[in-house]
């Protein structure tokens, strides 16, 4: 997988998803974005994008336990840092795609690969 947010800016299409208001400090929100399923978490004021599919078995991990910036896949118990999309935990051994999020006017936008 790849992580996207350390991407060139200029290879990525940025989308807007919503108002910056419907995700406040401590909650998720669950997109679809050219087929993939993609979680924002919102940690203190800081926005971050992961694929909501643990590589461990292919399952959805956006409903895991959040610990500090690490998710835990709620089927097995794999852990990822939605930072960076980093397996830190087995039995993941396979990063997650993790993608740049900005805040334009208000709106919450999330860079995905030019296609």
């Amino acid at each position: 997988m790849f992580n996207y947010s350390a991407h060139d800016p200029s290879d990525l299409e940025f989308i807007e998803i919503a108002s910056a208001s419907e995700l406040p400090s401590g909650e998720r929100l669950f997109v679809d974005i050219a087929d993939m399923p993609i979680v924002i978490f919102n940690i203190a004021g800081q926005l971050f994008a992961i694929g909501d599919v643990c590589t461990h078995d292919d399952g959805p991990l956006g409903d895991g336990a959040l610990e500090g910036s690490h998710i835990v896949c709620p089927r097995h118990g794999a852990e990822f840092d939605v930072r960076s999309g980093k397996a830190m935990q087995m039995p993941a051994a396979i990063d997650i795609p993790a993608y740049p999020v900005q805040i334009r006017e208000g709106k919450i936008f999330v860079g995905i690969p030019k296609e």
